[in-house]
């Protein structure tokens, strides 16, 4: 297969200061973290600019389902409980479901869905890093890339068209049971017909960061556009041990007060 050049790339935005100051104000908010995790981003370390590879695919779609409506109902019921030691009959409502066939054809158009196309970039963390104003790409030019990291893609298009694939066929699930309606549903087939399916190979600008933390890395992404963050957390064990240690004292001092004072005493 030819390697695909890049067609559109979204400059960066944020500087890496303000990127920093973005991870610092993410890393400030996490329960349990290292102490050191926010001096480490303090302190001045370099953040790698980036730009990473990504696929996105636009298609007209259309799909004919069938499935079940269900629509709830409640039925009253007599059930024997217990009270201060006697039986006693009491009426209770007991939820019911009634089913019903549906069939029919929903139609949605896909703009730009967009699947990484980076095996370096964790998967979770690189498809998180929404939202992307994708009305800001411009045509490729190589004097973007001036002063940055450019990566080749990993992820070949059949594979990324897959996951997009699978993106799209997740809200057509929705768009069903949308139009099945009722309180709740069953889809039982699917039949999708794609249509003006296109495609893109785009670089998007991602800010990078790693810490390390008992001889384990972590990483942290910052959108080079908006600032959004997405990273591998590390957990404090002391923080995590004090935590409980202050719970456990916390639920013994509650017992002994309920013990003395819970009956009236």
């Amino acid at each position: 297969h030819r390697h695909i050049k890049p067609h559109t790339v979204l400059p960066f935005v944020l500087t890496e200061s303000a990127a920093r100051d973005a991870l610092t104000t993410w890393l400030g908010r996490l329960w349990f973290a290292p102490n050191g995790l926010v001096e480490y981003t303090r302190k001045g370390r370099a953040l790698a600019g980036i730009y990473v590879p990504y696929w996105t695919f636009d298609a007209a779609t259309t799909t004919r389902y069938t499935g079940q409506r269900g629509e709830h109902y409640y039925e009253t019921r007599m059930v024997t409980v217990n009270v201060n030691g006697r039986s006693e009959q009491r009426s209770e409502q007991v939820q019911r479901t009634r089913w019903y066939p549906a069939s029919g054809t929903v139609s949605r158009d896909f703009d730009d869905v967009i699947t990484l196309a980076s095996r370096s970039t964790p998967p979770r963390l690189g498809n998180e890093l929404t939202p992307w104003d994708l009305d800001k790409l411009v045509p490729y030019n190589p004097d973007y890339l001036a002063g940055f990291q450019a990566e080749g893609y990993t992820i070949p298009l059949a594979e990324g068209h897959a996951n997009a694939r699978s993106v799209m066929e997740g809200i057509i699930a929705m768009d069903v049971r949308r139009d099945i309606g009722g309180d709740v549903q069953q889809i039982t087939t699917l039949n999708t017909r794609y249509s003006n399916e296109t495609f893109k190979h785009i670089l998007l600008p991602i800010w990078i960061a790693a810490y390390k933390y008992n001889a384990k890395t972590y990483r942290f992404l910052v959108n080079g556009q908006t600032g959004e963050v997405q990273g591998e957390r590390p957990y404090s064990v002391w923080k995590i041990t004090f935590a409980a240690f202050g719970a456990a004292i916390l639920a013994a001092a509650a017992y002994v007060l309920i013990q003395k004072y819970g009956h009236g005493g």
